[in-house]
C-alpha cells in the first residue's frame, strides 16, 4: 500500500517504550524479574485509589464523566486554583498533545532540552514544528541557553523538572530570571512528574495560583508518586483561557471512569504519598552508599530514578543485567553510551539490583 505522509512524520524516531516484564521474562527464560527502569511506583497503588475502582466497577456500561467534575474540582482544591484553570488528560502526554494540536501550526518552534522526556520533541515534530533541542549543561537543563535560542516563531517551550534522565531540578532564581526574557507570546510549559520526590529547598515548583495569570503550563501525573501508571491520567494547570482552547479539541471521554475516580480518591491519599517518598528517599541513601563502595560513579537526583556511569556499553551492561533477571534502561539512546538508569524498588529489589551489578561488573573484569 501507499501512503501520502508528509517529511516531518517520515523523520520522527518513534518512542520506545520499555518492554512488559512478560515479555522480557519470556524471551530470556528468566522469571521472578525485578524492573526498575520505568519510573514506577515499587508500592503500587494507592489503597484507597484500589477501593475507587472496586467500587466503579459495576458501573463500566457507562460513559465517563465527559468532563471530569470530581476530580478536576479535586485537583484545583488541592492546588488552591479554580477548575477553570485544570484540564485532564490520559497521562500528561495527553495534555502535550492538546497543547501542540490548539497552538501548533507547520513552521513553528518549539524548544525542548536534550535529553529529556522525548515525547515533547516528538508531538511537536508530528505536527510539523521545527523543534531546537538545547543540550542540557551539567546534567541541567540550560535555561540562559535556551532563552537565547527564542524567536519571533517560537511557540512552546518545555521544561522538565526534575528532568528525565538526570534528576537535576531548576531553581525559582532562573526560572523567573529565564520568564523575564521570554515574549509574552510564548507558553512555556513545566512538566512536572516527578515533582513530589524533590526535596531541594530551591526547587522551582509551579502550578501556584499566581501562575494561573502567566503564559504557564504544569503538567502533573499520577503514574509516579501516586502508583496509576497503568491508568494513564494526568492534569494540567494553566491560565483558564488556554484551558478553554485545549477543552475545544480534547476529546470527551479522554479520561476514563476508574481513572477519574482512582485518582480523586489517591489525592486525598496523603499518608500513601508520604509513604512512597520516604521509601524513595531511604532506598536513595543506600544505593548511594552501595555503589561508592563499588567504586562507581552515580549522579545524585531529586527524582525517583538516578543515572550511574558503569564504566562500558550501557547496552551490554543492560543485556546482562536481563540474565540476572534485572531490567535497568540503558541511557546509550539519551546520548550517554555508559551511563544506565535506575529508579528505587523496595529493599530487596535494590539489595537484588546492587548484586546483578557487581556480578556483571565482575564478569567483565575477569
Amino acid at each position: 500500500m501507499k501512503f501520502t505522509v508528509p517529511d516531518y512524520i517520515q523523520a520522527i524516531e518513534p518512542y520506545v517504550p520499555g518492554k512488559p516484564l512478560e515479555n522480557l521474562e519470556r524471551e530470556y527464560g528468566i522469571s521472578d524479574s525485578v524492573k526498575l527502569a520505568s519510573n514506577e511506583n515499587p508500592l503500587g497503588p494507592s489503597p484507597k485509589a484500589l477501593a475507587a475502582i472496586r467500587n466503579g466497577l459495576a458501573a463500566l456500561h457507562r460513559y465517563p464523566d465527559g468532563a471530569g467534575h470530581l476530580l478536576t474540582r479535586k485537583i484545583a482544591v488541592a492546588n488552591g486554583i479554580l477548575p477553570a484553570n485544570v484540564v485532564i488528560g490520559n497521562g500528561s502526554d495527553d495534555i502535550i498533545a492538546l497543547l501542540v494540536r490548539a497552538l501548533i501550526r507547520p513552521g513553528d518552534r518549539v524548544i525542548v532540552p536534550r535529553p529529556s522526556f522525548l515525547m515533547y520533541a516528538i508531538t511537536a515534530s508530528a505536527a510539523g514544528a521545527r523543534v531546537d533541542a538545547v543540550p542540557l549543561k551539567d546534567l541541567a537543563m540550560d535555561l540562559d541557553a535556551m532563552a537565547e535560542r527564542v524567536t519571533t516563531g517560537t511557540r512552546l517551550v518545555f521544561v522538565c523538572n526534575p528532568n528525565n534522565p538526570t534528576g537535576t531540578v531548576v531553581t525559582q532564581t532562573s526560572f523567573d530570571r529565564f520568564m523575564t526574557r521570554l515574549p509574552e507570546d510564548v507558553v512555556v510549559v513545566v512538566d512536572e512528574a516527578y515533582i513530589e520526590f524533590a526535596s531541594n529547598p530551591d526547587c522551582l515548583i509551579t502550578g501556584q495560583p499566581s501562575d494561573v495569570n502567566r503564559p504557564l503550563v504544569t503538567l502533573r501525573t499520577f503514574s509516579k508518586v501516586y502508583g496509576l501508571a497503568g491508568l494513564r491520567v494526568g492534569y494540567g494547570i494553566m491560565p483558564a483561557s488556554l484551558a478553554e482552547l485545549l477543552n475545544r479539541v480534547r476529546p470527551p471521554f479522554n479520561v476514563n471512569s476508574m481513572a477519574q475516580a482512582a485518582a480523586a480518591a489517591a489525592l486525598d491519599d496523603q499518608a500513601f504519598l508520604q509513604q512512597t517518598v520516604g521509601l524513595v528517599h531511604r532506598g536513595l541513601r543506600d544505593l548511594y552508599d552501595a555503589l561508592e563502595r563499588l567504586g562507581l560513579t552515580y549522579f545524585k537526583t531529586e527524582a525517583n530514578f538516578f543515572l550511574i556511569d558503569v564504566g562500558q556499553p550501557a547496552d551490554v551492561v543492560f543485556e546482562n543485567m536481563l540474565r540476572q533477571g534485572v531490567i535497568v534502561r540503558s541511557m546509550r539512546a539519551y546520548g550517554f553510551p555508559t551511563y544506565i538508569r535506575i529508579n528505587v524498588g523496595l529493599e530487596p529489589e535494590n539489595r537484588r539490583f546492587l548484586r546483578a551489578l557487581e556480578t556483571v561488573l565482575s564478569q567483565k573484569e575477569a
